[in-house]
């Protein structure tokens, strides 16, 4: 009945326990496979569910982690791109500000003839700044000067005055107005015998006579007359032919113009008997000139006219002496009247 009723149901016989394998009455525990079954089938769905439910959960959370991965790289890349930009933002205002303080020379002239370029980069000097001392290695040159100790750098000297100097002579005309021509200062030689003399009333001073060598003697006989209107002591006077005069050789006049820094002219109105004459003009340590004049067999007049500029203070010198006699008699030269303008 038992073989009948599990030939029925298909199933196979159950295994025979231990006691039934040692030759004990076997004894059968009933198993519900069916139910079992049935059990494992109910549980499927759900363990496939879950397990589905933690795949998407797990996905979401990838997805959540490579967004935050993705936010965080954009924010570094995008600070670094901002320090970048201060950086160099940092180093534009550096150089402007440097540029800004750099101080413009006045472009002095260079050696090589063209105009100074602001901001061009000076080469190295070949020359030392310290001589080297023999027998010395280049790094044992003795120190330069520190600029504490060293020589202070003293002024430019203001440019020295110019000085010019020239000469001309020319004839003297019939009658010479000295008010006209000694605008400035005039002196006249011998009206009144041969220590007198009469000059430019207010002026200015600057001529001098200084002497000479010889005894002088006073002469009214020259060619040439001389007029003025504002003298002293004589104040004025008619056309008068008078003068002084010295003989022998080396005889002579020495007179001087003094210089105050400015262009002047100045004219001496000499002569001449039977001697030649040597007239010198000269401004110390500056240029000098020399005119002669020579008569022979009889009397002979010149007017020489001097330009000249020379510093303040200093004296044009004029000095007239017998160079030459051609006669025993007093051969000799003469002087009438000295004029500055």
């Amino acid at each position: 009945m038992a073989e009948e009723s599990s030939a029925a149901s298909g199933d196979s016989p159950p295994h025979p326990t231990r006691a039934a394998r040692h030759g004990g009455p076997a004894r059968h525990r009933p198993v519900r496979v069916d139910g079992v079954r049935a059990h494992l089938d109910s549980r499927a769905p759900a363990h496939r569910h879950r397990t589905g439910a933690t795949t998407d959960s797990r996905a979401a959370t990838d997805s959540r982690a490579a967004a935050r991965r993705l936010v965080r790289a954009r924010r570094r890349r995008r600070h670094a791109v901002e320090a970048v930009a201060a950086f160099a933002g940092l180093l534009a205002l550096v150089g402007l500000v440097n540029w800004w303080s750099e101080p413009v020379p006045e472009a002095p002239p260079e050696s090589d003839g063209l105009p100074a370029v602001v901001g061009r980069p000076s080469l190295p000097s070949p020359v030392p700044s310290a001589p080297a001392v023999p027998g010395l290695r280049p790094r044992d040159r003795s120190p330069s000067l520190s600029p504490a100790t060293a020589t202070p750098r003293t002024a430019p000297a203001a440019p020295a005055e110019p000085t010019t100097l020239t000469v001309r002579r020319a004839d003297i005309p019939a009658t010479v107005d000295l008010t006209e021509l000694g605008r400035r200062d005039w002196v006249h030689w011998g009206l009144g015998g041969a220590e007198a003399t009469a000059r430019k009333r207010d002026g200015s001073g600057e001529i001098r006579d200084l002497g000479g060598t010889g005894e002088r003697s006073g002469w009214d006989g020259n060619q040439e007359l001389f007029r003025w209107r504002d003298g002293a002591p004589v104040e004025s006077t008619d056309p008068t032919p008078d003068g002084v005069f010295t003989c022998g050789a080396g005889s002579g006049f020495r007179l001087a113009v003094v210089a105050d820094g400015q262009p002047r002219t100045a004219t001496v109105y000499l002569g001449v008997w039977m001697a030649g004459g040597r007239l010198d003009v000269q401004l110390p340590d500056g240029p000098s000139r020399t005119v002669r004049l020579e008569e022979r067999h009889t009397s002979q007049s010149t007017a020489v006219t001097v330009r000249f500029q020379a510093p303040a203070g200093t004296r044009l010198l004029l000095t007239w002496t017998v160079e030459e006699v051609f006669t025993p008699h007093c051969a000799n030269v003469a002087l009438q009247a000295l004029t500055l303008s």
